[in-house]
């Protein structure tokens, strides 16, 4: 496995959606960190800003297979993981697979669909399996799923729970453009969408050799520790009901050792782990103050950071 050729080809697909997702390089950046790290993505933002275009061209840039699902109070869990059909030929049931059988599910404004069809959801993403008449099917690897979700507009919507929450690794806000992009945007705006002229630089397999290595990046004790004593202030801080499980813990330190990947390191570094903190950890807390949002406890978690010691 070269991994200095493979790093290249990461850049080439960071390049790619560079330039179709102008000013956006620090969602791109998280994004690729989460598809490293093997894990599921919730973008949340207004219409409009790229949500479901990021995803898509992605999946164009490493030939992944994708599937996408536009969430509405009438989805039913079937309609996802795939159901049963009988068939009179033989007298049998054949089973017929869902959208979720791909390398990339984009879930479409996930908050719509009733909380039945959202935990169907709950064992791909964390188990990377799906159980349908009692009989359980093993997704293929890569898997992850970039579900988005519209923050305005709650008439007809079902808030995720924590425990479905817990299961995305990374929570995302697109926010607008800036105003040289927005104007690079109009400027440029081709014909056709996008996603028509990308070609794909990276195979799955590529993808799935590099994910290997994310997991055999060093970590120093020391940062290992530092990652622990994040979680751990958040159990401790009288703003927070309920702090970071040790789960969440794991999934910052996988999401560093990505990001060192997507910066050419076999190394974490402290900066890794500052970096993420606040996507991998808000979202797996839960705070006293029912009426503060997602970005209140954003700020709560960058403040957590700014105050626990960096190892040296």
């Amino acid at each position: 496995m070269d991994i200095e050729k493979l790093n290249g080809k990461l850049n080439q697909v960071r390049q790619g959606l560079q330039s179709v997702i102008r000013g956006k390089d620090a969602v791109i950046d998280s994004v690729l960190t989460a598809v490293l790290a093997e894990g599921s993505v919730l973008l949340e933002d207004v219409p409009g800003v790229g949500k479901t275009t990021l995803a898509k061209s992605l999946a164009s840039l490493i030939e992944l297979k994708f599937q996408r699902v536009q969430c509405t109070p009438d989805l039913l869990p079937a309609d996802i993981l795939g159901s049963s059909i009988y068939q009179p030929s033989t007298s049998s049931f054949e089973f017929r697979p869902g959208p979720i059988f791909c390398d990339l599910l984009i879930a479409d404004e996930v908050n719509r669909a009733s909380p039945r069809t959202q935990s169907a959801l709950l064992e791909a993403m964390a188990e990377g399996q799906v159980t349908v008449d009692g009989k359980r099917y093993q997704l293929e690897r890569p898997f992850l799923v970039i579900a988005t979700q519209n923050p305005s507009g709650y008439e007809g919507t079902f808030p995720l729970p924590e425990s479905q929450l817990d299961r995305f690794l990374l929570r995302l806000f697109m926010d607008y453009p800036d105003h040289e992009s927005e104007i690079e945007m109009l400027l440029n705006q081709p014909t056709d969408d996008p996603n028509f002229s990308l070609q794909a630089t990276m195979t799955r397999e590529e993808l799935i050799s590099l994910q290997k290595h994310v997991r055999d990046v060093q970590v120093d004790r020391k940062v290992a520790k530092y990652v622990v004593d994040l979680a751990n202030a958040t159990r401790l801080d009288s703003r927070i009901r309920t702090g970071c499980s040790p789960r969440g813990s794991k999934m910052l330190l996988r999401a560093a050792q990505a990001r060192a990947v997507l910066e050419g390191r076999n190394y974490v570094l402290p900066d890794d782990v500052q970096a993420l903190a606040a996507s991998v950890l808000s979202h797996r807390v839960s705070l006293r103050n029912a009426s503060l949002g997602a970005a209140d406890s954003i700020a709560i978690q960058n403040e957590i950071v700014s105050q626990v010691e960096v190892p040296v």
